[in-house]
């Protein structure tokens, strides 16, 4: 029986793809102090009963799948571990317990292949201050392996994109606006088309129009480059945007996940979903604000 030569259609190719598993956090939990207490090199002056400080138990048995090519969406306030995951994910932090797998690599013993596949936007990046955006983007491009020629090519077709004017390149970077700033971050990770994109609060202070650039530009790559995609924020209408799939993290806890539609189902009883909004569907579920920082110890460990 002969076999048809015709292309796979991208729609299934896409549906086969995102049935595949990117990201697996299995059991994951982080504690932070509860080491050494530099109080016993005083210990003489201290009363009878003072205490060592407790651990603070960031991450709590943390587990979600993220399917390739989707954009998955970490919802939740300051404070409630989204950072400390996305540093465990990148492996700049080990876990105490469970385990991360990316594309089949472990995040701890693999951590060198894990690197390789992923690329990370932090909502404070940092920049050589004095150096040009486009000097910055050219030296971090030669640090990821591109030719200077390639760095050419690439550096203004990704700022355009952003909507980053193309003079404001040659400025140094403690000029640029916050915004600005967080434009060249982007780029900068995008340069090298990673596999797997962390993305923590990357609009956090950005203004109106700088955020819909940025939210434009992570949409289109993703579909065009089959990128994956977690992206951490505390605004809802952001993630229902861009967003295949959102957990709700609280408590260092992964308290629900689902589409946006299968979470306003769950709180729905009998309401239209529709009328529903999600910042009232992260209550319900959560049992939190999402406006309200939680407990001060990723922000105390991480900012």
């Amino acid at each position: 029986m002969s076999q048809s030569c015709e292309p796979a259609s991208p729609v299934a190719s896409r549906e086969t793809a995102m049935e595949q598993t990117a990201l697996k956090v299995t059991n994951l939990s982080k504690y932070f102090g509860g080491g050494f207490d530099p109080r016993k090199l005083v210990s003489w002056c201290l009363p009878a009963t003072a205490s060592r400080p407790a651990a603070a138990h960031v991450l709590r048995d943390v587990s979600f799948e993220v399917r390739r090519g989707e954009i998955f969406g970490l919802i939740g306030a300051n404070g409630s571990g989204k950072s400390t995951l996305v540093r465990v994910l990148s492996t700049l932090l080990l876990p105490d317990s469970g385990s991360v797998e990316v594309f089949g690599h472990d995040g701890v013993r693999d951590s060198g292949a894990v690197r390789a596949l992923i690329n990370r936007v932090s909502a404070d990046p940092s920049f050589f201050r004095n150096m040009s955006a486009y000097e910055n983007l050219l030296f971090f491009g030669r640090i990821y392996g591109l030719s200077p020629d390639d760095i050419r090519v690439l550096v203004p077709v990704v700022l355009r994109r952003l909507g980053f004017k193309e003079e404001m390149a040659s400025e140094p970077m403690n000029h640029l606006s916050r915004g600005q700033q967080q434009k060249v971050a982007v780029a900068r990770s995008f340069l090298t088309s990673p596999v797997m994109m962390l993305l923590d609060e990357p609009t956090t202070g950005l203004d109106p129009r700088s955020r819909r650039d940025v939210q434009r530009f992570i949409r289109d790559v993703q579909r065009e480059h089959d990128v994956t995609i977690l992206l951490t924020t505390h605004d809802m209408e952001e993630a229902e945007v861009l967003c295949d799939r959102i957990s709700f993290i609280a408590g260092g806890r992964i308290v629900a996940s689902g589409t946006p539609l299968e979470l306003r189902q769950r709180v729905a009883r009998g309401r239209p979903v529709e009328e529903i909004d999600m910042e009232d569907v992260f209550m319900e579920l959560t049992g939190r604000d999402l406006e309200e920082d939680e407990a001060p110890a990723e922000v105390a460990a991480h900012g």
